[in-house]
């Protein structure tokens, strides 16, 4: 248990850090989407792990980073973004068993979703909806990105991770 929870704060800590270097990105082109590099710890720990410790690492990484450089809203976007795509990502992988770059995909994909949704709330219109379809596309670009990037990791850590937890 003790190397479990160690391995979930190795990953927490990726997270956030990734979080803290996307800063520095400028955007690509499409307002408020972002990389998502902080995604890659979340994948890894979805399939190294299990399903609750990629909620306890995204969790963790939203309201530290949230707290440290966004605020209230940007956590409540956050949050929305992260329960839509982690429900939909943990039954890809328990359900169809997909892989993990496909996971990554639908991850970026209903993760954009979900902050539709909370937006729409927030401003009381579903005007907002027209901004949908550029939102998913982006989802879907940097789900890619993200999940060759995990696939990558996971190929190169999966033993070590393994043997740390046995």
């Amino acid at each position: 248990m003790v190397r479990k929870i160690s391995v979930i704060a190795m990953f927490s800590a990726f997270a956030i850090l990734a979080s803290y270097i996307e800063t520095f990105i400028p955007s690509f082109g499409v307002p408020g989407a972002k990389l998502g590099l902080a995604n890659i710890a979340v994948v890894l720990a979805l399939f190294l792990l299990d399903a609750e410790s990629a909620v306890i690492v995204s969790v963790v990484r939203i309201i530290i980073v949230g707290l440290l450089f966004g605020s209230l809203i940007s956590i409540s976007f956050a949050l929305a973004g992260a329960f839509v795509s982690l429900t939909v990502m943990i039954i890809l992988k328990k359900v169809f068993d997909f892989s993990i770059i496909t996971v990554s995909i639908f991850g970026g994909f209903f993760h954009n979703v979900g902050q539709i949704i909370v937006a729409m709330i927030l401003v009381e219109s579903y005007s907002i909806l027209y901004y949908l379809p550029v939102l998913l596309i982006a989802g879907i670009v940097t789900g890619v990105i993200i999940g060759l990037l995990a696939k990558i990791l996971y190929e190169r850590t999966s033993a070590l991770c393994n043997k740390i937890l046995n």
